[in-house]
């Protein structure tokens, strides 16, 4: 019989009538290091080939797309539902689900998170914990309404589900100019903060846009500025509450100079960065994210990730 045959027959065994390696071995009097090289071998040459029918197998080619083009550390690809009102709620719970296993594979002793709708999803999809020893941190100011999103809210969510430490900023996210931002900062307790906001070992944050479905757009914008100035000078979404062209770096704005969080320098050196956002609204910002590398970890939807690839690659 030669190395042909054997091969076929061998995988025949295998896939379509579910013996074990060892079983085969047995029937073909070979050895089981024998079988699983002729299975291998059959994969190799393209004798064998595996399909799925599952359409969650296209999510997991998009995450390695995603990893590849992007050198992300991982991506997390979640189905686009078909009522965009659930989006949160779907992405929300696929970072659940990757935060659990991140906790506790990495033991990280401190996590800054921002706020909003994915977030607040995520904390109530999590599986509950006792990690005493993780210290959960605010990493940026927050809306002064809206509280079942805001950033209080959202840090003790996160703490109470872990029985983890928390740490509030206690300030809005933006001053009400670049010269209050400036006599903010100054005093030593504010200087305190924006050190430990980024000396954390994982951040876990959500993109934000520039459209009126953007709660930081709606509630969150200093009296008297425009978002139109801001797309005018090349915004298409925040992090951070920092305005960001196509191309992941700041816009020359004003709010960028105003605003209550750390530098994305700082950001930066966060060993690990999770974003998690989707929907057609936010593209630009997560392609812009990714470009800038600011995300180590992106977590989307299966249309965001396709649109994301599309346009890089265009």
């Amino acid at each position: 019989m030669g190395q042909q045959e054997l091969m076929i027959r061998a995988a025949w065994l295998y896939h379509v009538e579910g013996l074990t390696q060892a079983e085969i071995g047995e029937r073909m009097h070979l050895t089981r290091r024998r079988v699983n090289e002729l299975l291998a071998a059959a994969l190799e040459e393209g004798i064998v080939r595996i399909s799925f029918s599952s359409p969650l197998a296209e999510n997991v080619e998009l995450e390695s797309r995603l990893r590849d083009h992007f050198e992300l550390e991982d991506a997390v690809v979640v189905p686009t539902p078909a009522d965009p009102r659930q989006l949160h709620s779907v992405i929300g719970r696929g970072a659940a689900a990757y935060l659990d296993r991140l906790i506790q594979s990495r033991r990280p002793a401190s996590i800054g998170v921002g706020w909003g709708a994915t977030l607040r999803e995520t904390m109530q999809h999590m599986t509950p914990a006792n990690e005493p020893e993780i210290d959960v941190r605010s990493m940026m100011g927050g809306l002064t309404h809206g509280s079942e999103i805001n950033t209080f809210e959202i840090v003790r969510g996160f703490a109470e589900v872990l029985k983890a430490q928390c740490h509030y900023f206690a300030a809005p996210i933006y001053a009400e100019s670049p010269e209050s931002r400036e006599a903010i900062i100054a005093q030593s307790v504010f200087r305190t903060i924006f050190r430990q906001t980024c000396d954390v070992d994982i951040s876990y944050l959500s993109a934000g846009d520039v459209s009126q479905q953007s709660l930081q757009v709606r509630y969150g914008l200093p009296e008297g500025t425009n978002v139109a100035d801001l797309i005018a000078v090349g915004a298409v979404g925040d992090l951070l509450g920092r305005y960001l062209d196509a191309e992941g770096k700041p816009v020359d704005h004003p709010l960028n100079r105003q605003v209550l969080s750390p530098e994305l320098d700082d950001y930066h050196r966060i060993p690990c960065r999770i974003v998690a956002s989707g929907g057609p609204h936010k593209r630009d910002i997560l392609l812009a994210l990714a470009r800038a590398r600011l995300a180590t970890i992106i977590i989307t939807d299966a249309e965001s990730a396709k649109a994301m690839l599309l346009h890089a690659l265009a």
